[in-house]
């Protein structure tokens, strides 16, 4: 395979959404692992992590946020192995925080590769694992006569794997389905012991779920697909059963369409069932699930459905909206989307080694964090893993599917997950946060009660309560941006000079805000910033764009201000924009190259 360096590359469709999507809580991000027969060596699997990841160099990288969309840039941190320390699928993208988007760990037996999203789809993260765990098997039985082995195509290049797949098969004259889609019947039972993902693990014969499948005439999915629904239904009251049971399937498009990319290259079908309206019987509840799949599993299809993902994004108009309204609009259209599907069946098909390391490996897994009820599966040789996560109690659900697999004779043997006991993540930085506020704000309120009783004639409780309210905002940008100190560096510039107009305003307009601290703060910040980046040895795209904002903000609005004649006295004005000025004019001279990459890089639509 060509070892090269990936490049900085736009999100694909899917990642668009993830991006913007994603929180504390609905983290979308999803986890493969696989269980060996012997206990993990996590110091072989730091190297194997190590060599694996000069494969999939673009697995390295940052979440950056520009203008118009989030793009993905090559970083120099370096993946760790650690002991599993948290709960599982919990969230990898922190924003303003340099971080990767992916994670291994371990624990006994475990090795577990975690993924956002934004990274890779279910079908470029078991390439990765399968890599990690081919590697480390190598590592620690190359001794007792085990040979390397290829698992990816000799030929395949950081081009193939960075390939937005989306693009190369999006053709604009494809006509896009127009389908009105009902609401479907919504899992709102939440669990006593608070949000927490809840993971139950099951392991069934492959061979089993085949045969009576092919008994059937169906694939196994739809076999399973039709199992899931009833599983459901059961469970629903006279009133809820109006509305049908909806599953949403994700399908892999590398199926229709040829594709290496290691990307998000997926889309999903919907099958859905009234079980009101329409026969209630197996039977007929199987044959609708496999009329469904069948005309909707085509290519031409896939296409269309390409297109109606890719149409809205390369909207002229809306490509040009701000990136913030952009997040507000999918985050308000994943919340209605929610609406239309009850629950998720993901099955991620079987994990294939080669017959040499076989012997070492008990079986693969995944399971994923969304806010839908989810069951994943996925096979190793005969052990058919299944997953069902969810922050509702769904206990219920899961034995009926369980029941119904024994009514068909498919016998299932739960596995309990291993966790490690691990403290709930601190928010103990919160809890001082919200101290701190509760405090400012009762000085502020007894300022104004004061001044309300006393009336004195230096309006000190006002200029007190004003000063807190000061104070609080600016440690509010500084706590809630901590996680990157040039952002924050940028934003106190900006409230701070605000605040200090209002001030001046306030207290009969002297000037003093435009003439000395506009251009006194815009110099310290340019100044402030230049020495975070060398202390932390930051590369130049990550602090350049903030210094040309800082510098662009220090030298436009004190010239507009001279311009219109509201600064007083403009000689430290006309030396601060001089400042600005001739740091631009440097940038462009001495670091063109990579001024026109960062802007090419956050302006991109």
């Amino acid at each position: 395979m060509s070892k090269k360096k990936a490049r900085w590359r736009k999100l694909d469709n899917a990642a668009k959404l993830y991006s913007a999507a994603s929180n504390k809580k609905d983290t979308r991000v999803f986890r493969f692992y696989c269980e060996l027969k012997e206990e993990v060596n996590p110091d072989v699997l730091q190297e194997a992590l190590n060599q694996t990841i000069e494969i999939f160099p673009t697995f390295l990288m940052v979440l950056r946020k520009g203008l118009f969309w989030h793009y993905l840039e090559p970083c120099n941190l370096q993946p760790i192995v650690k002991e599993e320390y948290k709960e599982p699928c919990s969230r990898l993208y922190i924003k303003d925080k340099k971080t990767l988007l992916f994670e291994v760990t371990y624990y006994k037996k475990r090795i577990n590769f975690e993924a956002f999203h934004v990274l890779t789809d279910g079908t470029g993260a078991t390439e990765f694992l399968k890599e990690l765990v081919k590697n480390y098997l190598y590592l620690i039985h190359k001794e007792n006569g085990l040979e390397p082995v290829s698992l990816l195509p000799e030929d395949m290049t950081v081009q193939d794997q960075e390939a937005d797949s989306f693009l190369k098969y999006y053709s604009k004259d494809q006509k896009r389905p127009k389908k009105r889609k009902l609401h479907a019947f919504q899992i709102r039972r939440k669990k006593k012991d608070g949000n927490h993902l809840h993971v139950h693990e099951s392991v069934v014969s492959v061979q089993a779920v085949l045969n009576r499948s092919r008994e059937l005439g169906v694939s196994m999915t739809i076999f399973l697909t039709a199992l899931f629904m009833m599983a459901i239904n059961e469970e629903m009251s006279k009133m809820q059963k109006k509305k049908p049971v909806v599953l949403m399937v994700p399908v892999n498009l590398r199926k229709f369409f040829p594709s290496l990319s290691m990307l998000n290259f997926f889309h999903w079908i919907e099958p859905g069932y009234n079980f009101t309206t329409q026969d209630q019987s197996f039977e007929a509840i199987l044959k609708y699930t496999k009329e469904f799949f069948e005309t909707e599993l085509t290519k031409e299809k896939m296409s269309a459905h390409i297109s109606e993902l890719l149409a809205l994004e390369l909207h002229p108009i809306l490509r040009l909206a701000p990136l913030e309204l952009k997040n507000l609009c999918i985050q308000t259209g994943a919340k209605y989307s929610e609406k239309n599907t009850t629950a998720i069946f993901s099955n991620m098909s079987a994990v294939k080694m080669h017959a040499s390391y076989v012997p070492y490996i008990e079986r693969f897994g995944v399971y994923t964090n969304t806010p839908k009820f989810e069951l994943c599966l996925c096979s190793f040789q005969d052990k058919l893993s299944f997953a069902f996560t969810s922050r509702y109690d769904t206990v219920n659900i899961e034995r009926n599917f369980y029941r119904l697999l024994k009514e068909q004779g498919i016998a299932s043997e739960k596995v309990k997950p291993e966790f490690p006991k691990t403290d709930e993540p601190s928010e103990q930085e919160m809890k001082v946060y919200k101290i701190y506020s509760f405090l400012c704000i009762a000085i502020v309120a007894a300022m104004l009660v004061a001044e309300c009783n006393s009336h004195p004639r230096v309006r000190w409780t006002l200029f007190t309560a004003g000063g807190v309210v000061t104070m609080w905002i600016t440690s509010s940008i500084g706590f809630f941006k901590r996680y990157n100190l040039l952002k924050n560096a940028m934003w106190q510039l900006f409230i701070g000079t605000i605040i200090c107009f209002i001030w001046d305003a306030l207290t009969g307009w002297h000037s003093w805000s435009v003439d000395l601290v506009l251009p006194i703060m815009s110099v310290s910040t340019l100044t402030a910033m230049f020495v975070i980046a060398k202390v932390r040895k930051s590369p130049v795209r990550e602090y350049l764009i903030y210094e040309i904002m800082a510098a662009g903000y220090g030298l436009i609005l004190p010239v507009t201000l001279l311009l219109c004649k509201v600064v007083k006295n403009p000689t430290v004005s006309m030396f601060g924009s001089l400042i600005c000025f001739l740091f631009l004019v440097a940038v462009i001279l001495f670091k063109g190259r990579e001024f026109k990459e960062e802007m090419q890089k956050n302006l991109h639509v």
